[in-house]
C-alpha cells in the first residue's frame, strides 16, 4: 500500500510562470503598500514596507528566478512570509503578480527536480506537486533567502 503525501500551498504568478509556496510559510497576503526604496540595495530586495507596524524587506523573486519583471497591476499582491533561513527567522514580503488560491497538491518529486526546459535555477525549487493533472513547482524559500547564495546558481 502506497501512502500519498500532500501539502497545502499558495499558488502565485511570477512573471508568466505559476509557482507555489508552502501555506505554512504564508503569514498574510496584502495589497501593495507604499514602499521605501533603500539606496544602493541589491535588485532582489530594493525596498522596505510597513506591515501592521513591522518593517519588512520586500523581495522580488522574479529577479532571483530570472523571470521577466512586469509592471504592477490591480492583481499584484504582497505575500508576507515567515521563513527560517540559516539560524534566523525572517519575515519578508514577496511581490506576486497574482495570487490564485490555496490548495492541496500531491507531492510527486521531492528534492532535486528535473531541469529540462527550466529557465529558473532548479536549486530554488524544493519539490514538484500535482493538482488536477497539472504539475506545480514548490519554491524552496529558505534557500532563496539564504544570504550565502549571493547570486542565483548557474543552470547546468
Amino acid at each position: 500500500m502506497t501512502t500519498k503525501v500532500s501539502e497545502l500551498v499558495v499558488r502565485i504568478l511570477l512573471g508568466q510562470e505559476i509557482f507555489a509556496i508552502p501555506a505554512s510559510q504564508v503569514h498574510e497576503i496584502v495589497d501593495c503598500p507604499k514602499k521605501t526604496l533603500v539606496p544602493g540595495s541589491d535588485p532582489f530586495v530594493q525596498s522596505l514596507i510597513n506591515v501592521r507596524g513591522h518593517v519588512v524587506p520586500l523581495a522580488d523573486l522574479r529577479y532571483k528566478l530570472r523571470l521577466d519583471i512586469s509592471a504592477k497591476t490591480t492583481d499584484t499582491r504582497i505575500v508576507v512570509l515567515d521563513i527560517s533561513s540559516g539560524d534566523d527567522n525572517l519575515m519578508v514580503g514577496i511581490i506576486a503578480d497574482k495570487v490564485f488560491d490555496i490548495l492541496e497538491v500531491d507531492l510527486v518529486v521531492e528534492g532535486r527536480v528535473p531541469q529540462v526546459g527550466m529557465r529558473w535555477p532548479p536549486d530554488y525549487v524544493r519539490s514538484m506537486g500535482r493538482c488536477n493533472g497539472e504539475f506545480l513547482m514548490i519554491l524552496d524559500t529558505p534557500r532563496i533567502f539564504d544570504m550565502a547564495w549571493d547570486n542565483p546558481p548557474a543552470i547546468v
